[in-house]
């Protein structure tokens, strides 16, 4: 899968993939609770939908992101 660095994901924060990736790799996040739990760029803590299906209803939401970062795919 390739995925647009710029397509937004967390609609709420105004965060793209690229974004999320950046803080998963500088923070060395692994896991979602760690991720939605940190205070560095916070996300998934308003409509939380983009922690679930999506903003778009679509699956593309912060689990994948990480997931792929994780892959070294993103």
């Amino acid at each position: 899968m390739t995925m647009d660095p710029n397509r937004l994901i967390c609609c709420c924060n105004d965060l793209s993939v690229a974004d999320i990736a950046k803080v998963i790799r500088e923070n060395g996040f692994t896991t979602l609770e760690d991720l939605l739990m940190q205070k560095v760029c916070p996300m998934g803590d308003k409509c939380e939908a983009c922690s679930d299906e999506g903003y778009e209803n679509d699956g593309f939401n912060l689990p994948m992101v990480l997931s792929l970062v994780k892959q070294g795919r993103i």
